[in-house]
């Protein structure tokens, strides 16, 4: 007869084999009491080339707009997301629209603007000469340790980079890696786990779940029906990193009618490939617990930003797009739209993601926030004075961001916040308080514009 021993005393002794460093996240997750404090985690996904506030903004509600294109307005606009139309860009977030906050009329003119603000984008500071300090998904990442303080992931203009760097830093002059060739961001993050013949087995193998199987079918045998279907939902998210066919195809009538066939998108050089098999990897990374802080960077930095999404039909170049330039019979606008609402599926698909899997008495998604924004700000060639930005998730209560549309003050009205109070809203919520992140903006100096922006603070 087998002694009976507490499921905690059961996961801290239980005997695992090769892929113990990849399982282990997982069995603490399962072992935690559901009152335990659960992870806090980021997701940041930048696209290159300017976000335009009309494509933020919902299609219901009026836009005051300035001469220049930005925010005119006098005071902080504040509107339930209930009832109201997404714009075609953000719409596949619709089935998260009670999740999701809009923030628009935040500025960030210490960067520069232009073509990319680089890494001040997620520094709040010109990072047009290099990394000048760190950003915020490193400065989350301290806070947040884990194996992989911080995991980047991209694509670039080019199917041959293997690693660029663009717009993560740990500090001035220490910029982080953006991966950009999924098999070898496959293999580096997940066959790193293990040493000596156990990553020798994994590199020869490949499947992730292949290279766990035998220690999955150990503790499964172990576990009561509730605790092995938890298991199995954990390992789902691998399943996704199998070998397979685009599911691109699926996508739409112009994909399906133009899209290349092509074969394992972790090999793929089509561009819209590579940045789906990066998300399954983000998503992933999060699932299995090797990191509490992805970044995700599509066609971000300069000279990364001239994408040509051949795999959603456009073979033209992003930064063609961005001058006006159309395609066939669609304008700039409408090609942006396209590409736009692919990335939103991508968002969409890791938040489903995140809320199947059970983490006390919620999901994943729930202690997850997910910001996406462009690395320029409002625009191709951006001037910063506008940097609207989506934020789905409220980190288990701590951000108020559950169906609002949020946009600040113009720029020098009082009350307006920069990209800078953004940053220090997520450290607050974090638990890493700070009074100040990144540069000030001088032109600011007559209002204040220091520490978190108190409407998205529970």
């Amino acid at each position: 007869m087998k002694p009976n021993i507490s499921r905690r005393t059961f996961f801290r002794g239980a005997t695992l084999g090769t892929g113990t460093v990849l399982l282990a996240p997982l069995l603490s997750q399962l072992s935690a009491a559901s009152s335990a404090p659960r992870p806090k985690r980021f997701v940041f996904v930048l696209e290159g080339n300017g976000f335009s506030p009309t494509q933020a903004q919902p299609v219901s509600i009026p836009r005051a707009k300035h001469p220049y294109g930005h925010t005119n307005i006098d005071t902080l606009e504040d509107v339930a997301l209930a009832g109201q139309e997404l714009s075609e860009a953000t719409s596949p977030l619709k089935a998260f629209q009670d999740r999701l906050t809009i923030v628009q009329g935040m500025s960030g003119r210490i960067c520069g603007g232009g073509h990319s603000n680089n890494y001040g984008a997620l520094g709040a500071y010109s990072g047009k000469a290099g990394a000048a300090g760190e950003t915020i998904d490193m400065a989350l990442a301290r806070a947040l340790p884990g194996i992989f303080p911080q995991i980047g992931l991209g694509i670039s203009d080019r199917a041959e980079h293997t690693v660029i760097y663009n717009t993560t830093a740990a500090g001035p002059d220490q910029p982080a890696p953006t991966r950009c060739r999924p098999d070898l961001a496959y293999e580096e993050i997940f066959g790193s786990a293990a040493e000596g013949a156990a990553k020798e087995k994994f590199m020869r193998r490949g499947n992730l779940l292949d290279f766990m199987a035998d220690d999955v079918k150990r503790v499964s045998s172990r576990m009561n029906g509730e605790e092995r279907a938890k298991l199995g939902e954990y390992l789902g998210a691998f399943e996704n990193l199998r070998n397979r066919q685009s599911r691109l195809n699926d996508i739409s009538k112009t994909l399906r009618e133009q899209g290349p066939v092509v074969g394992d998108k972790y090999k793929s050089e089509v561009e819209a490939d590579r940045l789906d098999a990066m998300f399954d990897i983000g998503a992933a990374s999060l699932i299995c617990g090797l990191t509490n802080v992805v970044t995700l960077a599509s066609g971000c930095g300069d000279p990364y930003f001239s994408v040509r999404w051949k795999g959603l039909g456009i073979p033209l170049d992003k930064h063609s797009i961005g001058h006006g330039k159309g395609l066939d019979e669609k304008t700039a606008e409408q090609l942006t739209t396209m590409i736009r609402r692919f990335h939103m599926e991508q968002i969409a698909r890791l938040a489903t993601k995140l809320q199947s899997v059970r983490e006390g008495d919620g999901t994943m998604l729930d202690n997850t926030c997910i910001i996406y924004m462009s690395d320029s700000a409002e625009s191709h060639h951006s001037r910063c004075f506008d940097w609207p930005m989506l934020v789905l998730g409220d980190l288990g209560g701590r951000l108020k961001t559950r169906g609002r549309f949020l946009c600040m003050p113009k720029y020098g009205a009082k009350g307006h916040k920069t990209t800078a109070n953004f940053f220090l809203t997520l450290l607050e919520a974090a638990g890493v308080p700070r009074k100040s992140f990144g540069v000030a903006d001088p032109a600011l100096k007559d209002i204040d514009t220091s520490g978190p922006i108190s409407e998205l603070l529970a």
